[in-house]
């Protein structure tokens, strides 16, 4: 009966309608959600446990997470990867953004920046789809440009984790983590590329 259930939705026809996010991160599957949301578009969540993949690109990992995820679920998966990109930092902490903050946290990003004049900065996100009809997993890219401040700034925000505190997307005066889910959506990487896989998605129906 389980293995039933699991292939389901491709059995049923619900490519294009329903679709799995192989994350332990709340905050990653509600944002998702919420875009998805818009494009008709059903997110269960999977708390699996993926391989580690120590690369230096946001795709490799995203594409070998979700190819494991498939693998222990079979169901029709995304799975996602972002970095935080400093320019005065040389790109760091780039894809090792989730050991950095954990190691680092805020204030030492800040810390590492006291006397930096240029606080450019960019998030990406890569959003990797896989099911049983492809051969490889595709990959969705969203970019959002913007600067580090000079504190931690998390207001009442109501989708603000990581990072989130200290970057301020461009054309905006306030954080990711001062912004509601909506207003976040309307400038995040992640978004982005979860509108980029929705897009396709939907033409799958």
């Amino acid at each position: 009966m389980q293995n039933e259930n699991r292939t389901q939705p491709a059995e049923f026809g619900l490519k294009g309608k329903v679709v799995f996010l192989a994350s332990n991160n709340i905050h990653k599957y509600q944002e998702s959600k919420t875009v998805l949301s818009d494009f008709g578009i059903a997110l269960g969540m999977l708390r699996v446990k993926t391989q580690e993949v120590q690369s230096e690109s946001l795709k490799e990992i995203a594409e070998r997470s979700a190819r494991d995820a498939f693998t222990i679920c079979n169901l029709p998966v995304i799975a996602e990867d972002a970095g935080l990109f400093i320019e005065t930092l040389r790109g760091f902490p780039g894809p090792y953004a989730a050991y950095a903050y954990k190691t680092l946290g805020n204030a030492g990003i800040i810390k590492l920046m006291k006397d930096a004049a240029n606080r450019k900065a960019r998030f990406q996100s890569a959003i990797a789809y896989y099911d049983n009809s492809l051969s490889a997993p595709l990959c969705f890219k969203g970019v959002a440009e913007g600067e580090i401040t000079m504190k931690e700034q998390a207001g009442n925000g109501q989708s603000g984790f990581g990072f989130d505190p200290i970057f301020k997307p461009k054309e905006s005066k306030k954080t990711f983590a001062e912004m509601a889910i909506e207003e976040k959506n309307l400038f995040s990487h992640r978004a982005i590329a979860v509108r980029k896989f929705a897009q396709w998605y939907k033409s799958q129906q």
